[in-house]
């Protein structure tokens, strides 16, 4: 017994680009975590008053990861591999420990350990949209 579909044009964009969307979206999330640091030390150099970083940069953080929490939800309705959904959905989970951590502090982790489930998610949506697709309209998830 396969889910239906949703048949409105906008939906259906949606959902054959969110594995391009979430891809793009943890791309930038890549982007913007490792340039932090670099960007930071940079404004350091040239205003010594401030030292922490601005409301709207650590927004970004939370924007990214909610476009990425509605990308792999599409993906994961509408591929034909059920482990893709778990490894989409781990990687996830993982990156809003870490961000949610480097916000709130619980423990120490290293920088680095962000661009482990950044890179993972890039991969992943990147395979789901080349190997993992229906080949009908029909079909939403594999039994």
């Amino acid at each position: 017994m396969q889910p239906s579909c949703v048949n409105s044009y906008p939906m259906n964009l949606l959902l054959r680009k969110s594995d391009f969307i979430g891809a793009l979206s943890s791309g930038l999330c890549l982007i913007h975590c490792f340039a932090t640091p670099f960007l930071f030390a940079a404004q350091a150099h040239f205003l010594e008053c401030c030292h922490t970083q601005p409301i709207w940069w650590s927004v970004l953080d939370l924007v990214f990861l909610l476009i990425s929490l509605g990308a792999i939800y599409n993906t994961t309705k509408n591929t034909t591999n059920n482990w893709i959904k778990i490894v989409l959905w781990f990687s996830w989970a993982l990156l809003l420990v870490i961000v949610l951590n480097e916000k709130i502090e619980v423990m120490e982790i290293p920088e680095a350990a962000i661009y482990f489930p950044s890179l993972s998610l890039i991969f992943f949506h990147v395979y789901n949209s080349k190997y993992c697709k229906c080949k009908d309209n029909v079909c939403c998830v594999s039994e």
